[in-house]
């Protein structure tokens, strides 16, 4: 596993507790395995809270897109701009 900074640690952990987020997005931002996630969630997190995420997360089709249906789509909120990922300001 390669060596990363607290920082890149807490988003790992941020986008590991996400449902719609899956291992594979880890994997492509970070070159992290579904195995390396786990070490870091039990490595930084208290044992209880790993536990009842190891409990969501397992066997979860959002967390694995090969087995997700391919009817899921992104969420995208209705304020969001069609060109990019920002907040419409309000006038």
């Amino acid at each position: 596993m390669k060596s990363l900074s607290q920082e890149q640690i807490d988003r790992v952990i941020e986008m590991a507790w996400e449902d719609r987020t899956p291992f594979e997005a880890i994997k492509f931002q970070f070159d992290l395995t579904e195995d390396d996630v786990i070490t870091i969630m039990r490595r930084e997190m208290k044992s209880k809270s790993f536990t009842m995420w190891r409990k969501r997360v397992q066997g979860r089709k959002t967390k694995h897109t090969k087995l997700r249906e391919n009817s899921v789509n992104r969420f995208k909120c209705s304020r969001q701009r069609s060109t990019g990922n920002k907040i419409s300001k309000r006038n």
